[in-house]
């Protein structure tokens, strides 16, 4: 929690999510046990702030960042994922990647790289998607039964924190949306011809705002005893890297950032100006600050870490 005024830190709380390996190379995740980290910090930081004598009531608005490529996917008719998010960094996708890749002319993995900014790659969510409804029959059925919801965890997060399966809103921001494969980051929108391409229906996929507008309202959840956040509005969403640049204020062309965790990465602000590099960076949303804000993008490099 933040001092709106000052940006002073008032109070903060964090919690370790278990990664699963399930086999040499796949890396998953509990959306469940990711959604009661979430309760668990909200409740323990609003202590926090109640033991220095600052009333939660005070708290105008929440955001949310995540690790952007995390895939999921869930039921929006009782609320239960249908398979552990896939992380970032897992590599079961390799032989869908090949697969996919023979269907383009000259195999070429940067063929839709002027449209998305990325190459063909184990890395970005259509991939994982596809691997999900290839692979695993329940997501296939709820999918033909109309009842599958897509996302990264920012959009599970949001759906689940404004209602889940009683109203929850499906969204993303454009800078989540730009690391699926499946967005124009130029007409900032799901690009039929790209899901066609993966063969992933767009009924199931979020709604794309910008990144700093109202999405929803929070409802109360247990881990909220007082209620005091119901009807606080979910107001930011960011992916993690872009989150980052946007923290250290590098809102000028050419100002970068450097974050080093489960994996390094370099962001270079290009301004309103989507820049393609020759040399394996990708081109990627920055920020969209606002609904009728410009969008501004970013040259990246990303190096993982294991």
């Amino acid at each position: 929690v933040f001092n709106a005024k000052t940006a002073e830190l008032l109070s903060h709380h964090q919690v370790e999510i278990q990664q699963k390996f399930p086999k040499e190379g796949w890396v998953e995740q509990d959306p469940k046990e990711i959604l009661k980290s979430v309760h668990e910090c909200v409740e323990r930081t609003c202590e926090k702030l109640q033991q220095l004598n600052i009333d939660i009531a005070n708290i105008k608005a929440i955001g949310v960042s995540n690790q952007r490529e995390t895939t999921v996917v869930w039921d929006k008719t009782t609320g239960e994922p249908l398979y552990n998010a896939i992380v970032w960094l897992d590599l079961r996708t390799q032989s869908t990647v090949e697969r996919l890749l023979k269907r383009i002319p000259g195999k070429n993995k940067a063929f839709f790289k002027f449209r998305t900014g990325l190459p063909l790659s184990t890395y970005f969510s259509a991939v994982k998607l596809r691997w999900l409804l290839d692979n695993v029959e329940e997501i296939r059925q709820a999918v033909d039964d109309g009842r599958a919801m897509f996302g990264t965890i920012d959009s599970w997060l949001i759906w689940s924190l404004t209602g889940g399966k009683n109203g929850g809103v499906h969204c993303t921001d454009v800078t989540n949306a730009s690391r699926t494969m499946l967005f124009n980051i130029h007409s900032l929108e799901w690009d039929p011809e790209l899901c066609q391409f993966f063969d992933i229906p767009m009924e199931i996929l979020p709604k794309v705002r910008s990144s700093s507008e109202i999405y929803g309202l929070m409802v109360c959840f247990l881990a909220c005893k007082s209620g005091a956040l119901t009807g606080v509005p979910i107001s930011g969403c960011l992916g993690d890297q872009s989150a980052a640049l946007v923290g250290q204020m590098c809102f000028q062309d050419g100002q970068a950032k450097n974050t080093y965790g489960t994996g390094c990465f370099l962001l270079c602000n290009t301004g309103q100006k989507s820049v393609f590099s020759e040399h394996g960076l990708l081109t990627t949303i920055a920020y969209k600050l606002g609904r009728d804000k410009p969008v501004c993008y970013a040259l990246e490099v990303s190096t993982v870490i294991s």
